[in-house]
């Protein structure tokens, strides 16, 4: 079916064609442009990249430094630094300079900073062109970044949608976040600049994975998912988990941001853990254990909070399934890399799924311990 854009009230005329694309299967990546953000590349065949945002103040270098090496060392592909003030603008520079991996400039309505950021050797640029003020503004941002080589998000969010928007659809719906990408998109087409990539983000986990899917149905522009404002860490990271791996399942997503009221290295730690979990990024150590119940006979709590400590840092490809339980416990054990099934003081060593020999109780921690220091990886 052929599928059309909605009729846009929009100032600036655009022209937009949408794509059309086949109904989404899981499993199956849904193709996209490719665009590089600082070399890492986002959309076609690419990896998924993982983001976050630092939560210092810019104009703090060191600390905003800091925390960005620390996110990189938890994984993290591609950092985003607020631009909002003219200190800020002043120091990305030198934080693009000190920085490991990728920076993205956030900037919303001032294309001064937006200038000064591209200028300053940003990956990539967080704007809405149509958010800066006249067509010599959004000219001046788009030549300037088309020029370098770089790269706009256009982000939409639910929570900040344009009038005009809200007044046709009466409330932010799939429908009008789509639109609003499409207005900036439009605008972006009509200047010659096509390295776009989009995110239509909200608090409703429903309504996020409906716009989502509603862009990728349309068009082939890459995606930038997340569950905006999602919360606390424990909230925030259901309703991020629950929206972006739904959708991830359904192969729609080319880069990711996890956004929890918590340090960007969380963020990092839940984004990478949410690939993992859908076999999109390679593992370091996952430990798996059960639940608990009354068939318990080890300390199976004391027993992972050592090995959470003891294996922390270890950058392994290795899955360790520690089951309390002599029901379940075998067969689940026997799944992983390595395995315990415990049951009263003993246990069975599991490799691969080959039985290897019993231990005591007081012996699961040291000998998880020298398994994963002789495993070997499969190439």
């Amino acid at each position: 079916m052929e599928l059309t854009l909605p009729v846009l009230n929009n100032p600036i005329d655009i022209n937009v064609q949408p794509v059309k694309h086949p109904t989404y299967k899981v499993g199956v990546r849904r193709k996209t442009r490719q665009v590089s953000i600082g070399g890492i590349l986002v959309g076609g065949n690419a990896p998924i990249s993982v983001q976050t945002m630092t939560k210092t103040k810019t104009s703090d270098v060191a600390a905003t430094v800091a925390q960005i090496k620390q996110a990189a060392d938890a994984g993290c592909d591609i950092v985003r630094v607020t631009v909002n003030d003219k200190e800020a603008s002043e120091a990305i520079a030198e934080i693009v300079k000190q920085s490991p991996i990728p920076v993205v400039a956030d900037i919303h309505f001032n294309h001064i900073f937006a200038l000064k950021s591209i200028e300053g050797g940003v990956a990539k640029v967080r704007l809405n062109p149509g958010n800066i003020g006249s067509r010599d503004r959004i000219h001046q941002v788009l030549s300037a970044a088309k020029e370098r080589g770089i790269p706009i998000r256009i982000g939409v969010n639910s929570g900040s949608l344009e009038e005009d928007i809200l007044e046709k659809h009466g409330y932010p719906t799939a429908e009008a976040l789509y639109e609003s990408a499409m207005r900036h998109v439009g605008i972006c087409n009509d200047s010659g600049f096509h390295d776009v990539i989009i995110s239509v983000k909200s608090t409703d986990v429903r309504l996020m994975i409906e716009a989502y899917r509603l862009v990728a149905q349309r068009t082939d522009i890459p995606l930038h998912l997340g569950v905006t404002e999602a919360g606390t860490t424990r909230i925030g990271t259901i309703k991020s988990a629950v929206g972006i791996g739904t959708l991830l399942a359904e192969g729609i997503g080319d880069t990711i941001r996890v956004s929890l009221t918590d340090e960007p290295v969380k963020e990092v730690e839940v984004g990478k853990e949410i690939l993992r979990s859908l076999s999109l990024a390679s593992r370091n150590i996952e430990l798996i254990a059960c639940p608990t119940c009354g068939r318990l006979e080890v300390d199976l709590f004391g027993i992972m909070k050592q090995l959470e400590e003891k294996l922390e840092g270890i950058k392994k490809p290795v899955k360790i399934a520690v089951l309390g339980c002599v029901v379940n416990g075998p067969g689940e054990a026997s799944e992983a890399d390595i395995g315990i099934a415990a049951g009263k003081g003993v246990a069975i060593l599991y490799r691969k799924g080959e039985v290897i020999k019993r231990v005591k109780e007081s012996e699961i921690v040291s000998t998880i311990l020298e398994e994963v220091e002789k495993f070997k990886p499969e190439l």
